[in-house]
């Protein structure tokens, strides 16, 4: 497998190994929210933000994969784990990844979509719907979710020094 440098492991870090989990009661727009829809979860880990929004916004950085009831925080185990916003229900989120599109790490929100030539930014080369196969990334970096099935294919954006 080619190495993929910094940035991929600090993208995955922060978004793909569920890095951190995001709680918060109450939060009106989460309360609508549905399997599918996108949103910018951004701020304090002790008090993050939950912003609903049309998934081809640029600002979108996680996708609902599954919503659970708010006392069971069990998301699709198989693949990379989800990070998970908690309020009335518990979210597994996945990243909102667009395939061609470049992202690296922002201290608002974990990750962003930032231009591909950022030092140690990831591209998303391929995105993969409706199965989990690691083999239709050849040499790129294979990051799996089994619920809904989809497989991200990542490698290096912006060259480091």
């Amino acid at each position: 497998m080619k190495k993929v440098g910094l940035g991929i492991g600090v993208v995955l870090a922060f978004v793909l190994l569920g890095a951190f989990v995001l709680a918060q009661l109450g939060d009106a727009a989460a309360g609508s929210a549905r399997v599918g829809d996108c949103a910018r979860i951004s701020g304090a880990l002790d008090n993050p933000k939950f912003q609903a929004l049309d998934c081809t916004s640029d600002q979108a950085n996680v996708k609902i994969a599954k919503i659970l009831p708010w006392n069971e925080d069990r998301c699709p185990s198989g693949g990379m784990d989800y990070s998970t916003y908690t309020g009335d229900s518990t979210f597994c989120l996945m990243p909102n990844f667009v395939e061609g599109a470049c992202y690296g790490q922002s201290s608002d929100t974990g990750i962003a979509k930032v231009d591909c030539g950022t030092k140690d930014s990831v591209k998303v080369a391929k995105v993969v719907t409706g199965r989990t196969d690691r083999a239709a990334c050849g040499n790129a970096r294979a990051a799996v979710f089994p619920e809904p099935a989809v497989t991200f294919c990542l490698d290096r954006g912006g060259q480091r020094p």
